[in-house]
């Protein structure tokens, strides 16, 4: 479902990982070719009757189905430099899990995405205090959001003293779907090129649903310059399907 490219992404990076190959393609395409699953959606009320996706935002009514394609090449950093490639940036770690039954398909497990994110990050050492920010799923959905956002404060924001900065592209170009994991990644790598997170937009207040101030996170609501670290700058990105993480 939604995390699909995501998961093909991790498959990529493992398979470089292994050195069962040097390079790989990963791709997405999203076509709204039928009214049918548009009509299935609005029936479980998952779509925004006002046509915005507002991630994190107290007027969150759902998400908007919108098309796209994306692709990306992935090598091996030696096959990279050695093929002179531009590189425009560095997967450092990936995981994907499952989180088995839930209350429902469209809702998946906070516990299961916060031993996730504890397990990819402790894996490949990446201290939460280091990261800049976080692109979240943030679909826009008044039950999906709080369940994100207790993962991401639990597994990684509250091991940080400053609040992490977390935000969405779907508020930008709406839900790819099952490219909306590789949207979240383009953007993740023009922030990086840019220094810059551009705004989550819609936030006309907070979610009452989600403690920002506990779970120690802080949504971008304005256009915000990366600030300087030092080492590279890392971003996590964040994705969940139909009961899988």
């Amino acid at each position: 479902a939604c995390s699909s490219s995501l998961v093909a992404l991790d498959l990529a990076t493992e398979a470089i990982r292994s050195g069962s190959i040097e390079t790989a393609i990963v791709g997405g395409v999203n076509l709204l070719l039928s009214p049918f699953s548009s009509v299935g959606f609005s029936r479980a009320s998952m779509l925004s009757p006002t046509g915005l996706c507002r991630p994190f935002a107290a007027s969150a009514d759902g998400y908007v189905r919108s098309e796209g394609a994306i692709v990306v090449v992935l090598r091996s950093m030696s096959s990279a430099l050695k093929a002179r490639s531009r590189i425009h940036a560095v997967i450092v770690g990936s995981g994907i899990n499952q989180d088995g039954r839930t209350t429902g398909m469209s809702l998946p497990s906070a516990d299961s995405q916060r031993r996730l994110l504890e397990q990819v990050y402790g894996d490949f050492r990446v201290d939460p205090a280091d990261l800049s920010y976080v692109e979240a799923h943030g679909t826009g959905t008044r039950v999906g959001d709080p369940i994100e956002a207790d993962a991401l404060g639990k597994g990684l924001a509250q091991k940080r003293t400053r609040p992490l900065p977390i935000g969405s592209v779907k508020s930008n170009i709406g839900h790819l779907e099952p490219v909306s994991g590789l949207a979240g990644l383009i953007k993740s790598i023009m922030v990086l090129d840019r220094g810059l997170v551009p705004a989550t937009l819609h936030q006309n207040a907070p979610n009452p649903d989600i403690p920002f101030a506990d779970l120690n996170l802080d949504v971008v609501s304005q256009n915000r310059r990366l600030e300087d670290q030092r080492g590279p700058q890392l971003i996590g990105v964040n994705s969940f399907g139909f009961g899988g993480t």
